[in-house]
């Protein structure tokens, strides 16, 4: 159960990054997606060692 949510979170972090920043550039919403998949993987992590 843990790594779907690990993979949710994830998805939904690099999802959230791209739509951000697709209103600027390609880059921009490519390196968004990478901080965005980062940041989805750690803080969905912290949430399943809850």
């Amino acid at each position: 159960m843990k790594k779907i949510i690990v993979i949710f979170g994830t998805v939904v972090g690099s999802w959230l990054g791209w739509w951000l920043g697709m209103h600027i550039g390609l880059m921009t919403a490519f390196v968004l997606s990478m901080i965005g998949t980062g940041a989805g993987m750690y803080f969905s992590r912290r949430f399943t060692e809850i």
